[in-house]
């Protein structure tokens, strides 16, 4: 197992699958600076490792993230003189985990709350433990969902649960949110870290890494787009550069030769030249 070294998390890398555990037990894995700085160096790691297939996000001890670390009392939302030019630090951190090349499944522990609920959003699988709960508790605290929350949640779960769980500010049970959609199973917690990780080699053992990525970046920007056509766009260009490149070889030559694949794509160096296409003005391959 591959380690590396920060101060909020543990981090290692075995059989492809990248497991990052926050790692304040003593706070309940309480979300400061620090956590954002840590998180934000390690998605950039798992982007640039090619070995680097899956990323599993889990909390130590009994926490998932409990939010905000709030030891500052009265002032722990006072950002003083940076007034509109401050960034959310949980938001730098979602649209992080959002642009990251790799699949993210959260492994739901315990409390996540705040923060700790929001950052989860754009990771793609989440599970919880049945020690799980959630909470999206600003108007409790006297601010607005942060984490860019207001995008995430209402596509997660739809507008009528995003906006009581929202307005009310109570705490999710792991049955209120498998029912809701917020996560795909349940688990007693002792089986909640090898669902993780049976999901994650699925992915890691049988399928083509820069298809992965390509296709999350697809999923997740085309929520935004109002028409299919955009789609169509999208993957008509995609398919013309790669449908003959070595990726598309080996996936039918492995299935006719009833063998695994062995893809050799790799995200760090062979994605189309279409790749990144959000922003291009230019990008428009096919007429309306």
């Amino acid at each position: 197992m591959v380690h590396r070294d920060y101060e909020t998390l543990l981090v290692g890398l075995e059989e492809r699958v990248l497991t990052v555990t926050l790692n304040r037990p003593e706070k309940l894995n309480a979300f400061n600076l620090q956590v954002m700085q840590d998180l934000l160096d390690v998605f950039d790691y798992a982007d640039a490792e090619d070995e680097i297939r899956v990323v599993v996000v889990t909390g130590a001890g009994r926490g998932f993230c409990a939010g905000a670390d709030v030891t500052r009392g009265g002032k722990a939302f006072d950002h003083g003189k940076s007034g509109a030019a401050h960034r959310d630090s949980g938001g730098r951190v979602a649209l992080r985990v959002y642009a990251c090349t790799k699949p993210v499944i959260a492994a739901v522990n315990g409390a996540a709350v705040g923060v700790g609920a929001s950052m989860t959003l754009p990771m793609d699988i989440r599970l919880a433990s049945e020690e799980a709960k959630f909470g999206y508790v600003f108007a409790r605290r006297g601010i607005v969902p942060e984490s860019a929350a207001s995008w995430f949640l209402p596509r997660a779960v739809g507008m009528q649960y995003a906006m009581e769980w929202v307005a009310t500010g109570r705490l999710i049970g792991p049955e209120e949110a498998l029912a809701s959609g917020l996560v795909r199973s349940v688990h007693p917690p002792d089986e909640l870290l090898p669902a993780a990780y049976a999901i994650a080699r699925e992915i890691a053992d049988n399928t083509s890494a820069v298809s992965v990525a390509l296709s999350r970046q697809m999923m997740w920007r085309m929520l935004g787009e109002g028409h299919p056509m955009e789609a169509h766009r999208l993957d008509s260009r995609i398919m013309g550069q790669i449908g003959g490149g070595p990726d598309p070889v080996e996936g039918v030559a492995s299935f006719l030769e009833k063998r695994p694949p062995r893809f050799p794509g790799r995200v760090s160096g062979d994605m189309p030249a279409v790749y990144p296409w959000w922003g291009n003005e230019e990008f428009r391959p096919l007429g309306e």
